[in-house]
């Protein structure tokens, strides 16, 4: 199996096993549980918790001292026997901490699925910002069978869904064994830094006025897709609250409704190398903004009936609000950083997404949403809710090109790539 084979299927049970329960957990929580849902917004704190930490983290010490790979199966079998326990918890608090402790697994295995995939593109002499996008395809392939899988199965609201995510995680942790080597790079790399001993050299990225803005926006939008994840498919569910809408095919399948955004991003994924290439990350990152006032504003005025085509439009342009800004957003760093730092800038990127950026979405929006758009029943004013989002990634679209100064380069680029390979 060559490279790109390998790669390729790394990718899509990577996100195969997000894809088994990150979108119907609420739905778990809710109506399996019983649950509050008070508690469960600090469920989905824990993402950002663990990735404030985990993924640069999991950099420093792939730079250093363990093979990329090995680490990567390392925390996929952790992460898979922590699935396998979490049905068996019987109350919220201990949920927390259970889900805490898979997330400190999972979130640092997204950067070094990255790591791996670009050491092992580069060492077999590829293109990253060419190569790449086409095999990251099949982690949005993943995500997408993963919600068919559970959803037309009956299991959104069943603990077999972490089940499945459990089997699929300790199948790719073992897998990943055999993966292409990534050997440490700093240290072959003599200093009495202190800065270098301690593996924090992708830290001083923040000297850099494009690199410090760059990361400051990516925590920005890394609160966008937060809330687009935890709220999403609870918003479809809601609508089952209306009788005029129970039998409606938004509402009896909302995780294949969702899926419709990882499709979108199928074809986005493809475009990444054009667009990078044409207008550079500052303008990528702007469509990335533009594209998320879009999908909330989208849902905003959508519902299953008549306004089904709007929240299917809302889910086609996901796929240019995420990959414009994910995917273009780790290209970026790669091609403008050292390659002995490539693990550690991975994990700083992953941090501010991830890391800060979750934290910020889900705290803030739970307490807006808690004390501006909840009713004395606890019903939610989606309207509401989805327009202050809008307005609020409309605020980013606005400011952001006149604080990122960066100019786009497109023979830098190459030249970056060519000394890479």
């Amino acid at each position: 199996m060559n490279v790109k084979l390998r790669l390729t299927l790394m990718n899509f049970l990577q996100f195969f096993i997000w894809g088994s329960w990150l979108i119907t957990i609420g739905v778990y929580w809710f109506q399996n549980k019983g649950w509050s849902g008070a508690e469960f917004g600090v469920i989905f704190s824990t993402m950002g918790i663990s990735s404030i930490f985990m993924p640069a983290l999991a950099g420093i010490i792939c730079d250093r001292f363990i093979n990329a790979e090995k680490l990567y199966g390392t925390f996929h079998i952790l992460g898979a026997c922590v699935l396998f326990c979490l049905p068996m918890v019987t109350n919220p608090g201990t949920f927390f901490w259970v889900i805490l402790l898979n997330m400190i697994f999972y979130m640092p295995t997204l950067s070094l699925s990255i790591t791996v995939a670009y050491t092992a593109l580069k060492n077999a002499k590829q293109d990253v910002v060419k190569d790449y996008p086409p095999i990251r395809i099949w982690g949005t392939i993943g995500f997408i069978a993963a919600l068919w899988v559970v959803s037309l199965t009956g299991n959104e609201a069943s603990s077999n869904q972490f089940y499945i995510a459990s089997g699929v995680s300790l199948a790719l942790g073992i897998y990943a064994f055999t993966l292409p080597k990534c050997p440490p790079l700093s240290n072959k790399v003599e200093s009495k830094s202190f800065v270098d001993a301690l593996g924090l050299r992708a830290f001083t990225l923040f000297k850099q006025k494009k690199f410090a803005v760059f990361f400051l926006f990516s925590m920005f939008l890394g609160a966008a897709l937060q809330l687009t994840n935890a709220y999403g498919d609870t918003f479809l569910h809601d609508f089952k609250e209306n009788p005029e809408f129970t039998n409606l095919l938004a509402v009896k399948y909302p995780a294949i409704i969702m899926s419709i955004s990882q499709i979108s991003e199928t074809l986005f994924i493809l475009a990444i190398p054009f667009f990078l290439r044409k207008f550079g990350i500052k303008y990528v990152m702007l469509f990335s903004m533009l594209a998320w006032v879009l999908r909330f504003g989208l849902f905003a005025f959508g519902d299953p009936a008549g306004g089904l085509w709007m929240i299917i439009m809302s889910c086609i342009v996901y796929g240019m609000a995420f990959d414009f800004f994910n995917i273009s957003g780790s290209l970026f760093v790669e091609t403008q950083i050292d390659e002995k730092i490539r693990g550690s800038a991975q994990g700083l990127f992953m941090m501010m997404v991830n890391g800060f950026g979750a934290l910020f979405g889900s705290f803030t929006s739970g307490l807006i949403i808690e004390h501006f758009f909840t009713g004395a029943n606890q019903s939610k004013d989606w309207h509401g809710i989805w327009l202050t989002f809008a307005a609020y990634t409309l605020v980013l679209a606005i400011t952001f090109p006149f604080i990122f100064k960066y100019k786009h380069n497109k023979a830098e680029l190459n030249a970056i790539n060519a000394l890479n390979h």
